[in-house]
């Protein structure tokens, strides 16, 4: 009988790792500059979403935080990083903590709930660095990314999760 180890252990650390080299390699990947708003349109939310459900609210916050900054690094935004580690890593903390071993229904809210705080964030952080104008420009792009990154993620959730289910039986 397996006893669950609520501690960050070596393997779990290494499949944090992975997922977030993962997530910022497809999001660099699906990479699209909006110039209107000094930002872009990536997947880097179907990543934060699917670490979440799959491992949680600490693993989601970390996949999340430091995708969202390693991906502005990468990207050359870099007056987005700190804000990015913020948004996207509350983002995944409450995608994690409202969705994680749960059903559709709590996907929807958790996606729902994170894709809020993504938009939100990007517009006070659009906001401060250059005006509220900029920032309600971004609005819809924000929100279309969350989206598909919703929906990239639940048909990857739902396969990643039935074959650790089916796995581990």
């Amino acid at each position: 009988m397996e006893q669950k180890n609520n501690s960050f252990s070596l393997k779990r650390l290494t499949v944090v790792a992975v997922l977030i080299a993962v997530n910022v390699v497809i999001a660099r990947v699906f990479l699209i500059p909006i110039p209107m708003t000094h930002g872009y349109i990536n997947l880097c939310d179907a990543g934060i979403f699917i670490a979440a459900l799959l491992f949680g609210k600490r693993e989601g916050a970390i996949v999340g935080g430091l995708s969202g900054f390693l991906l502005d690094l990468l990207a050359g935004y870099p007056q987005y990083m700190l804000f990015s580690l913020i948004i996207h890593g509350l983002e995944g903390y409450l995608a994690g903590l409202l969705g994680a071993d749960r059903g559709k229904s709590s996907f929807l809210l958790s996606a729902f709930v994170g894709i809020l705080v993504m938009v939100g964030g990007y517009l006070v952080a659009d906001s401060i660095l250059y005006t509220l104008q900029t920032g309600l420009v971004g609005v819809p792009t924000n929100l279309f990314q969350g989206i598909v990154g919703a929906l990239v993620a639940l048909p990857v959730y739902y396969r990643l999760n039935s074959g650790v289910t089916s796995h581990n039986k």
